[in-house]
């Protein structure tokens, strides 16, 4: 009975912790595709805690996987990054969607950091995964402790090296991982399940939260339309600015009440 007590407390103490945290002396960074580039849902989770600084790299059409070709942000030929997603055989045009990976991104991210132009990051949260294909699995991404020995051309491969490399470089940064949100097209939710599955393990693995957008978010398919309108979604994926709301107070909520 004591130590049921003693647990309880413990319990309700770190709560009430998470709840007085003054985020205004945290920075916060973010990595993305479409539906995180810019001012979306992560402008509103900044406005609803207050965070000192907003270090966005997200890109649209982005993944978490890499390409045989992709670059290192480092390459002193690196081509650049694209958002492009229209049909193309254009070969430089191509490089540069290549490089638009998650890998790339946080080599951007850690660059930028040290070159004093943000800050370190106090909360990372990840919220990518919906343009991915190739997903391989978790175990094969979690087979060695060597990152060297990764296949990084599959989402699992890109999500470890991603979340590794930031939990590495700031080893007291708290970082959390979103899962896609839901669509208005049912096999791109379907494939979102599958890819929701690889990430837990992953994220399980490295003791990294997950944020359960496709859940919890209030975002669901029965109000929505593929390449239409619907409640929270412009066009059955991206979601419009009141959808780009709900996100950032769902996601601020998780991270205001699991920050310690």
């Amino acid at each position: 009975m004591i130590k049921l007590f003693l647990f309880l407390s413990l319990c309700f103490s770190l709560k009430s912790n998470a709840q007085n945290i003054d985020f205004r002396n945290l920075n916060f960074g973010c990595d993305g595709n479409s539906i995180t580039v810019g001012e979306q849902w992560s402008k509103y989770v900044v406005e609803e805690l207050g965070f000192a600084s907003h270090h966005n790299v997200a890109i649209g059409s982005a993944k978490w996987a890499c390409y045989s070709d992709t670059q290192d942000y480092s390459d002193k030929d690196f081509a650049g990054i694209s958002d492009g997603w229209e049909k193309t055989d254009n070969p430089i045009e191509l490089q540069l969607r290549h490089n638009n990976v998650a890998k790339v991104h946080i080599q951007k991210f850690i660059h930028e950091v040290a070159l004093g132009e943000y800050p370190k990051p106090d909360i990372f949260v990840f919220s990518m995964g919906t343009n991915d294909t190739i997903l391989g699995s978790a175990e094969d991404a979690l087979s060695s402790k060597d990152l060297k020995d990764i296949d990084l051309t599959t989402m699992a491969g890109g999500a470890r090296w991603a979340i590794q490399t930031i939990t590495e470089t700031y080893p007291e940064c708290r970082v959390f991982v979103c899962t896609p949100i839901q669509s208005g097209n049912k096999e791109k939710n379907d494939l979102n399940e599958k890819k929701i599955g690889i990430l837990r393990k992953i994220c399980k693995a490295f003791s990294v939260q997950i944020i359960d957008c496709y859940s919890e978010c209030g975002i669901s398919y029965m109000y929505e339309t593929w390449q239409s309108c619907g409640r929270y979604l412009k066009d059955g994926l991206h979601p419009d600015v009141e959808g780009q709301m709900l996100m950032g107070r769902y996601i601020a909520k998780e991270i205001r009440n699991n920050y310690y």
